[in-house]
């Protein structure tokens, strides 16, 4: 990792709009290879304006490229959408806990993720992918409020296209022109196929959503200690010290944010924590 106070220049390579208020930007770390592990983040800083936490959404199997997916929401990321190739960011990282690649190994995988809550998930299921022998039965289950909020919607027709991975999308609200499921992604989670006793959980999405799944799981007999959660919280400096996303006993910026869920479950009991 570089300095973690100053943040690198990095040239955007390739600009690609999602949905109407997410873009995905890959950036040239060819003459720095850039490594990191599936789950952890960067501070993207935009000159000018500020830096904002976002998870890297790209393969880390490709140390000459840097992606990050950015939903528009705020005085520095609304501006990241209208980026084009040329433009620089500064970055500072890797930072943060990873998903439990080694963990899982042998073990089937769920893999269920909520709107934005995709991107940082897509690091893992490009890991499993590369590196299919090591893991057993694979599904991810993905939901979106609407049809054009979903992200990666070409990768999610090639992924369904596979024999060795299920793919289940649903929307909250469907359109006339959606022909998929209608529903929260819990009801999916029931149908799915696995060994409870086996498996290994993941999710990253709402709150709400992923409190939800984590019950589902556990209906279903996955244990606990086997099931993984991305938070979110408001972090700033990324190295533990201003305290802004402090949680509990924890600064999310470097217990998290990817939790195994018996280490958090207790929290959630507890309002405004």
């Amino acid at each position: 990792m570089n300095d973690p106070w100053v943040p690198t220049p990095m040239t955007v390579r390739e600009v690609v709009r999602e949905t109407a208020d997410t873009v995905t930007l890959t950036l040239d770390t060819s003459a720095s290879p850039f490594a990191f592990a599936p789950g952890q983040f960067n501070m993207v800083y935009l000159f000018g304006q500020g830096e904002v936490p976002i998870s890297i959404s790209g393969h880390a199997d490709r140390p000459d490229e840097l992606v990050h997916t950015i939903r528009g929401v705020g005085p520095v990321t609304r501006p990241m959408l209208d980026l084009v190739p040329g433009d620089v960011l500064g970055i500072r990282g890797p930072f943060g806990t990873a998903w439990p690649v080694e963990e899982a190994r042998g073990t089937d995988v769920i893999v269920v993720a909520g709107g934005i809550g995709l991107a940082p998930l897509r690091p893992m299921i490009y890991h499993l992918l590369a590196n299919r022998r090591d893991y057993a039965r694979i599904v991810l289950i993905y939901g979106a409020r609407q049809p054009d909020q979903m992200l990666f919607v070409d990768e999610l027709h090639h992924w369904r296209g596979r024999f060795d991975l299920t793919v289940e999308v649903t929307v909250d609200q469907g359109t006339e022109d959606w022909f998929g499921p209608v529903g929260v992604v819990t009801r999916s989670l029931a149908r799915a196929r696995f060994d409870a006793d086996d498996a290994t959980v993941v999710t990253c999405g709402p709150e709400v959503m992923m409190r939800f799944v984590v019950h589902e799981a556990v209906r279903m007999g996955v244990p606990q200690d086997r099931i993984w959660a991305s938070m979110e919280r408001n972090m700033k400096c990324a190295i533990g010290l201003c305290g802004h996303c402090q949680w509990g006993p924890d600064f999310v910026c470097k217990q998290g944010p990817v939790y195994r869920w018996d280490h958090i479950a207790h929290r959630f009991a507890e309002k405004e924590l």
